[in-house]
């Protein structure tokens, strides 16, 4: 069994909703992401989206955008986030790490190498955003065989078809992206995501994360309340931009984690 799977389904025993942080491997320095990943697990994370940096990260918006290239500037490519995630591992066995990014680097890597490079670091899931499912028949077979789960993104458009085919290729859990945009925006509609998981339960059994527009602990607790994980991403990386120090950084992330983790819990 995966480390997602159990996961979840120990969340599910506890009557728990998931929270899913995401940073940005380097940002801003390489230095950075190995303690900001343990202080995230010690205020409330259940599982880790970590970015690949990307020179084009079309889905995201101008926040990640930024913190990409503050990690590219310091070399930070897909060799460098798989070391991180390894020396992660060190010292954490247990939480699920999932790469977030784009196909351009796995490409360029071959994804043979790919799947063993990220199984032997200790990777769980695998989110490419601009992989749909049906161009990823190379990939799947090579993830599976290294027992890491293909990630998906589902629309507020997607159709039931497209819902069924995610279902039959995805394992660990769904990402359903909240609104029409890109991430850090401030529309999300809670009245359409919770339409749109109704019917998106009908069609799966996988766990369902929600993210794109969780800023604070208000939002998290309201979309706890539809999903079985609470994704944020921006407003965490928007603090460690604004942050002055590498301290303050992490006191930043801590506190509002924390915050969203008490919001989800008392929810529950």
């Amino acid at each position: 069994m995966s480390r997602l799977k159990a996961k979840f389904e120990a969340l599910k025993q506890m009557r728990r909703k998931a929270l899913i942080p995401f940073i940005t491997a380097g940002d801003p320095n390489p230095e950075f992401t190995i303690p900001a990943l343990h202080a995230l697990v010690k205020a409330g994370a259940d599982m880790i989206e970590l970015g690949v940096p990307f020179s084009d990260p079309m889905a995201d918006g101008p926040v990640i955008q930024r913190a990409s290239e503050r990690a590219l500037a310091h070399k930070m490519g897909l060799r460098r986030v798989l070391q991180l995630v390894k020396e992660f591992r060190a010292e954490d066995c247990e939480t699920p790490v999932v790469l977030m990014g784009y196909l351009n680097p796995i490409e360029a890597m071959g994804y043979q190498a790919f799947a063993e490079r990220a199984r032997d670091a200790g990777v769980d899931g695998v989110l490419t955003v601009d992989l749909p499912p049906e161009e990823s028949s190379d990939l799947l077979p090579l993830l599976e065989e290294a027992e890491i789960d293909p990630i998906y993104l589902l629309a507020p458009n997607s159709t039931g078809e497209r819902i069924r085919r995610m279902d039959r290729l995805g394992c660990g859990y769904l990402y359903y992206v909240s609104l029409k945009g890109v991430t850090g925006a401030s529309h999300l509609d809670l009245d359409d995501v919770r339409r749109k998981l109704s019917e998106i339960r009908k069609l799966t059994d996988l766990p369902i994360g929600v993210g794109f527009g969780v800023k604070n602990a208000e939002l998290a607790a309201a979309v706890g309340k539809l999903a079985d994980a609470v994704v944020v991403g921006s407003a965490l990386v928007e603090r460690i931009e604004a942050a002055r120090s590498a301290d303050q950084a992490l006191k930043d992330i801590v506190d509002l984690l924390q915050s969203m983790r008490a919001a989800l819990d008392a929810m529950s």
